[in-house]
């Protein structure tokens, strides 16, 4: 991305960031905190937020775009650079959803928090549920939207000692009921990830309203857990988009599916700044609710 629009972006973001900090340093309590040994460290909702001025936002109808985008940690393609979550946070604005599943958002314990920066700067409504804290901070899955949130709920799928994973639901209040939209982040190992599906699937909550389950599903070969979905979850025999490696992707790991909702059309997002802010690409999609 050229210099001039990143810095552009990074400012907005810190300045929403030390608002948001001012606010909380003006609340008895609402400064985070470095959590203590063994304490939250399992999977846990640990954000519900509201941006401080929403922009004028049409109420949700019939037709919405929906994205999912892992951010690999505001790492960049690499991994190993430092913290930048400006980068992240224009491709987000490039997108132009009205829905965002984040995957591997990091939350660190002392100063700013670039999720609500982002959040505040974009005039987005936020949640988060952590699937793990370190010593860096916490580690999990987000979703942003235009529309207040009527719930927000959270699902822990960690069937393995190895892998913590979550899911973070959040309901949208729309002229047709309710749209609940799902992120998650899929475990590696087969069997693993075919018990959390199967859990998604099954969850009460999850079929009484029309759905979006958007995320990393790590789907990087036809397994029992993708048949799963396939099965259960309409996607209109799109074919997936390649999604990662981002600067040259070959698997198509990021899906949107969705369960009393249509699949009107799928795309990789592959801008030069979506090739280097993370190592998956975003995948955005238009979904119109049924009924």
């Amino acid at each position: 991305m050229g210099a001039r629009k990143t810095a552009a972006v990074g400012k907005t973001v810190r300045k929403a960031v030390a608002r948001a900090q001012m606010r909380r340093r003006e609340k008895a309590g609402a400064i985070r905190a470095t959590p203590a040994a063994g304490h939250l460290t399992s999977p846990h909702l640990c954000l519900v937020r509201a941006p401080t001025i929403a922009p004028l936002t049409k109420p949700l109808e019939r037709e919405l775009v929906v994205a999912t985008y892992n951010v690999h940690r505001w790492t960049g393609l690499s991994g190993r650079g430092s913290s930048d979550p400006a980068r992240a946070g224009f491709v987000i604005s490039e997108l132009g959803a009205d829905v965002i599943a984040l995957q591997e958002v990091m939350r660190p314990h002392q100063g700013e928090d670039p999720l609500e920066g982002l959040a505040e700067a974009l005039g987005l409504h936020v949640a988060f549920a952590a699937t793990r804290v370190h010593k860096r901070g916490e580690l999990g899955n987000a979703i942003l939207s235009r529309w207040p949130f009527g719930g927000v709920s959270m699902l822990d799928l960690s069937y393995s000692r190895v892998e913590s994973r979550v899911a973070v639901a959040a309901q949208i209040p729309s002229g047709n009921g309710v749209l609940e939209v799902v992120a998650t982040h899929l475990a590696l190992a087969d069997r693993t990830r075919h018990r959390q599906v199967l859990s998604l699937l099954n969850h009460p909550q999850l079929l009484n309203h029309p759905t979006v389950l958007l995320g990393d599903m790590n789907a990087w070969r036809k397994c029992a857990a993708t048949r799963e979905l396939d099965r259960h979850h309409a996607h209109h025999d799109i074919e997936w988009p390649s999604s990662f490696p981002a600067a040259r992707p070959v698997m198509a790991l990021d899906r949107i599916y969705g369960s009393g909702t249509e699949i009107l059309d799928v795309k990789a997002h592959q801008s030069r700044a979506a090739q280097r802010a993370s190592d998956h690409l975003p995948v955005v999609a238009r979904v119109r609710i049924s009924g």
